[in-house]
């Protein structure tokens, strides 16, 4: 059914003094939005959930047979509501990667310096190498200071404090042979883990435990120490790992805007299963993150449901590995499958199922990361007033969380980029209790309402949204440039 004339006028003329003047828009709900937020189900996002965090699928990981499950579940979901298919099979991106073991033997390591020269055992030795490495006799180099580091550096062995991430970042100017570090407890346990292997590490990361050439580098002078350095570090076992993200497409209805996009995400992985130990050991992930994951198939399932689309279109897509360093967002927004520069902005769905955080209950409320750092904040803000949600800024976790979630591989490419989550600290973080029947349903489905009509706001804007150029916070942001 078409809206009234004169309800349709209203809406744009609200929509133009938002953008605009950031004018509150007229409580009254349009039918649009009505049809959307009635669609929102408790029951059918508990439903999905119990599926998505059963035990069946043994705790999502990246990679498992139970992603892949997963992965499937999500597809069926989207191919039902009538999603178009977005990635390069079907709904499917396929991401060919590795999971690497690094090798506990095979490493040596010798420090020759004027004074003595010192040999360590295999167990003092361990790091992250994308191929066998030796080096003999190399300069060592201690870095203290910014200001040493120069191109001197290349080729040449480091040993530096990795604590101080100014000096890590500014490392990545330089190519050194080796990075030398001395790890404050147990040297760290690295492997397997999940890579890209378009994304090779750029240098060698070895740690050291040992006494004496802690007190050895500890005696060096800062800057060429005169002594050297000679390594040998094993090759990586390599095992090939297919992975997906799953994405649809809502496509828009405005001749020109349709072409524009809005993206609504998260992360459908989990943990996995404790390797060892009694009882239940199954992370089944429930509220981090298949909270978010169903949430995106319900808001897909009522944005669907609308006669007339919105004017921009909608992606919704599910992606894996956040648990591993947010690998499948951060693939996506390297391989996009929409141009970037016509991608407007992200809500990413983060944790919306349970209402006990930690600091007290969350109930009718949502916290956005970074929520002054662009105009969605404003839109979800909106949508709060009209669905009954208190958008709130945790003065503590909002900021800190923005660069903690996959909102952040968008926001890279200078996309405008939020996470929306209810509760950041709950009983059952990252543990295997926690569990589909702890989730407050009722609440998910109002953030879930809340969302939709922030996206219809968002969808039906002329003016995209845009980071405010006033916030500091915000200028990486808005330099980054779309490749």
């Amino acid at each position: 059914m078409r809206a009234p004339r004169l309800t349709l006028a209203v809406a744009l003329i609200a929509s133009s003094l938002i953008a605009a003047k950031r004018i509150k828009p007229p409580s009254l709900e349009s039918i649009e939005e009505k049809t959307v937020t009635e669609h929102i189900s408790a029951q059918s996002l508990r439903g999905r959930l119990s599926f998505l965090a059963s035990d069946l699928l043994e705790g999502r990981d990246s990679p498992s047979r139970g992603l892949d499950i997963a992965a499937e579940y999500i597809a069926s979901e989207f191919r039902r509501i009538g999603l178009e298919e977005a990635g390069d099979d079907g709904y499917f991106q396929t991401v060919k990667m590795v999971m690497r073991e690094q090798s506990k033997t095979g490493w040596s390591l010798s420090v020759y310096s004027a004074s003595e020269e010192l040999m360590l055992s295999e167990d003092q030795i361990g790091g992250l190498a994308s191929k066998a490495v030796e080096l003999n006799q190399v300069p060592l180099f201690k870095i203290t200071k910014e200001s040493q580091i120069t191109a001197d550096l290349d080729n040449s062995v480091i040993f530096v404090d990795t604590h101080n991430r100014s000096l890590m970042r500014k490392l990545g100017t330089v190519k050194p042979a080796a990075i030398l570090s001395i790890p404050s407890s147990a040297i760290p346990h690295v492997s397997p883990r999940l890579m890209d292997t378009e994304e090779e590490p750029k240098r060698l990361a070895v740690y050291v435990k040992n006494g004496v050439l802690t007190k050895l580098l500890d005696a060096l002078p800062s800057g060429r120490t005169g002594a050297t350095v000679s390594l040998r570090a094993p090759a990586p076992i390599d095992t090939p790992a297919v992975l997906r993200n799953v994405i649809g497409l809502l496509r828009g209805s405005d001749p020109v805007l349709k072409d524009t996009y809005i993206f609504v995400t998260a992360h459908y992985d989990h943990l996995g299963v404790k390797p060892d130990g009694d009882g239940d050991r199954i992370y089944n992930g429930a509220n981090d993150d298949g909270s978010g994951t169903v949430s995106v198939i319900e808001i897909a399932s009522a944005m669907a449901s609308l006669e007339h689309r919105p004017k921009r279109s909608i992606v919704f897509m599910t992606v894996f590995g956040e648990e591993k360093g947010l690998i499948g967002s951060r693939y996506y927004a390297k391989h996009p499958i929409f141009p970037l520069e016509k991608t407007v902005a992200d809500i990413n769905l983060e944790q919306v199922g349970r209402t006990d955080d930690l600091i007290g209950q969350q109930l009718g409320s949502a916290s956005i990361t970074g929520m002054t750092y662009s105009d969605v904040g404003l839109a979800l803000r909106e949508a709060g007033e009209k669905t009954g949600v208190k958008i709130r800024e945790d003065a503590k976790n909002s900021d800190e969380y923005f660069a903690r979630s996959d909102n952040l591989s968008f926001a890279e490419k200078g996309i405008p980029a939020h996470t929306i989550g209810v509760a950041y600290a709950f009983p059952d973080y990252h543990s295997v209790s926690d569990e589909w029947q702890k989730i407050d349903y009722t609440n998910m489905a109002n953030i879930d309402r809340m969302v939709a009509s922030a996206l219809l706001l968002l969808a039906n804007n002329p003016v995209a949204p845009k980071w405010d150029a006033d916030n500091p916070k915000t200028e990486p942001y808005r330099k980054a440039i779309h490749p």
